[in-house]
């Protein structure tokens, strides 16, 4: 995957929906930015950043909205990847999203990055291994099971090497998430399963179907004490 300053757009309509949520998620190195009504996506891109987070985002979103055909005042809801990932990442998104929603008016809705991640495995996979990377030869891992409402965490995310996780996976049980190629080289090694290139990458779009069914049951949090989340003491630096 390499770089580009003007991301490719997978998706673009122009056409006004009435309800409309922009989601983002900068948690790594992979930004991804979507916006969706509630049964259509509206638009979506991904890109790999070389650590411009800051320089990217904002012309990114304005970018879409306008081909779009909105503006940040027809958002409904604005959705946000709250962590585990990359310390400067998480804050980056994570202060961008709360300042549109305050400035904005509109509700904001923090959602964990692994539960973004594991939402690109269909349930029929039952129970997998969801990744992110930690830095420094680190991810942070945690192990989720289908249920009838959906993919749930049945542990805490937690940052181990990749020999730790490969010993929690088991021969047959599915990987997804952003992996190397030690990481790769130490799950198959331990019989894992791993999830497509296509799959490990997280989706936005993925992000703001997980937003909506919050919406609808009219949850949202607090743009103002929203905080990120973090498996284990974050370390500055560059993104991992």
């Amino acid at each position: 995957m390499t770089h580009d300053p003007n991301p490719t757009r997978f998706a673009s309509f122009t056409f006004f929906a009435a309800t409309v949520i922009l989601a983002l998620d900068t948690a790594t190195r992979t930004i991804s930015l979507a916006l969706a009504a509630e049964h259509t996506v509206l638009a979506e891109a991904m890109w790999l950043t070389r650590n411009n987070h800051t320089v990217e985002l904002a012309p990114a979103v304005e970018r879409m909205l306008a081909e779009a055909g909105l503006t940040a005042r027809d958002l409904t809801a604005i959705a946000v990847a709250i962590g585990p990932g990359s310390f400067t990442g998480v804050r980056i998104g994570l202060a961008f999203a709360k300042g549109l929603a305050l400035a904005q008016g509109k509700p904001l809705i923090g959602v964990p990055t692994l539960d973004v991640a594991v939402r690109a495995l269909p349930p029929a996979t039952g129970q997998a291994i969801v990744v992110i990377p930690a830095g420094r030869g680190r991810v942070v891992w945690a192990r989720y099971e289908a249920a009838a409402s959906g993919w749930q965490a049945v542990t805490t995310a937690a940052v181990a090497d990749w020999a730790e996780v490969a010993a929690q996976a088991r021969s047959g049980l599915c990987v997804v998430g952003e992996m190397d190629a030690a990481g790769m080289s130490a799950l198959r090694g331990a019989g894992a399963i791993l999830a497509t290139p296509a799959q490990n990458v997280r989706r936005a779009a993925h992000l703001a179907e997980i937003a909506w069914g919050r919406w609808r049951r009219g949850e949202a949090d607090d743009a103002a004490t929203l905080v990120p989340v973090y498996a284990a003491s974050p370390v500055s630096g560059t993104a991992p």
